[in-house]
């Protein structure tokens, strides 16, 4: 079994990279207009769909990566470095919120796009959730409890787009930019010790 600290170092990995508070902005915009009952449809939607997009990565990514012929130390040096590069755009670019707001202006469905994917389950989380769950490292049990505290952060982020409007209230916009970018910097410690330990496997 994982150690208390593995554990939370596994969930605050996936906290960061998933970023439930990020995504409570995105939600509101997104739901403009809608009654009581849709926003509740439309989070539920969303966080199902999201945890689906997840669990999916999460059981078949690696599969999928030694079909194509990729070893997972490569992809863990890939994966680290996209990650801090998303994790820069969280501190220095547009937030998270700050950028996925603009593209609620085109979509369709709004619990998919842009709330499951790329609000909850967006690139870097898929990524790490295929790190965190290598079969040469982890066990079933391991990759269970992984799944479970991935599943835990995405009931988080539904309970926060119930929440939406009172915490919108409490710490508005400019309070879960702030928040955001603190999450981004907490990425790119986690990315940049994921790529030192992929190049230090790789090279021996």
């Amino acid at each position: 079994m994982q150690s208390s600290q593995e554990i939370l170092s596994t969930l605050v990995l996936l906290w960061a990279v998933i970023d439930p508070i990020g995504t409570v902005p995105v939600f509101i915009s997104a739901t403009q207009g809608r009654t009581e009952v849709e926003r509740r449809k439309i989070a539920l939607v969303a966080a199902t769909a999201s945890a689906g997009i997840l669990l999916f990565f999460l059981i078949v990514g690696e599969i999928l990566l030694r079909a194509m012929g990729v070893p997972l130390v490569v992809f863990q040096i890939a994966g680290g470095l996209v990650l801090f590069l998303f994790a820069l755009t969280m501190i220095f670019g547009e937030s998270k919120p700050e950028g996925e707001v603009k593209l609620v202006r085109s979509i369709q469905d709004t619990a998919i796009f842009p709330l499951a994917t790329p609000s909850i389950a967006s690139p870097g989380a898929m990524m790490a959730v295929v790190l965190l769950t290598e079969n040469a490292k982890h066990s079933i049990a391991q990759q269970a409890v992984t799944a479970l505290l991935m599943l835990s952060v995405i009931a988080a982020v539904y309970v926060l787009m119930r929440a939406a409007a009172t915490i919108s209230r409490v710490i508005g916009d400019g309070g879960a930019s702030i928040v955001s970018r603190v999450m981004g910097l907490v990425l790119a410690s986690i990315a940049a010790a994921n790529v030192l330990a992929g190049l230090k496997e790789y090279f021996q």
